[in-house]
């Protein structure tokens, strides 16, 4: 399967999609101004992921995200799940937030009582 590889901007993270070499990623910040079209190809990537998945540990290091973004991080929470229930793959997620920003951390533990993916916060 092909990586999906974006670079992060001032609005929108980085995202690196990567079963080849076994690196899922997200990190920066998470403003996009259409949440949908931008995340669009990696729901796509993930959905197609996970016909034929492998185990994975995604990390996510967003230093922030809006609302819409939240309910989209969600989603692909939700899709990775289903995935791991589904296809008995194991799927952990790294949920990494800066040392000094509690929100952050609320957040990755809000997410992990949404989903029964194995969450680990780490701080930076």
């Amino acid at each position: 399967m092909e990586p999906y590889i974006i670079a992060g901007t001032e609005d929108t993270p980085a995202i690196t999609l990567d079963s080849v070499n076994n690196i899922y990623s997200f990190s920066g910040r998470s403003l996009p101004e259409d949440v949908n079209t931008f995340y669009k190809p990696t729901m796509e990537w993930l959905a197609k992921f996970g016909e034929n998945p492998k185990d994975m540990q995604m990390e996510i290091k967003l230093e922030y995200f809006n609302t819409a973004s939240s309910k989209i991080l969600l989603d692909i929470l939700m899709l990775l799940d289903e995935v791991s229930s589904e296809k008995g793959v194991a799927i952990k997620i790294i949920w990494m937030y800066d040392s000094n920003d509690e929100d952050m951390l609320e957040a990755g533990e809000e997410f992990s009582e949404l989903v029964s993916l194995p969450f680990e916060s780490k701080s930076y």
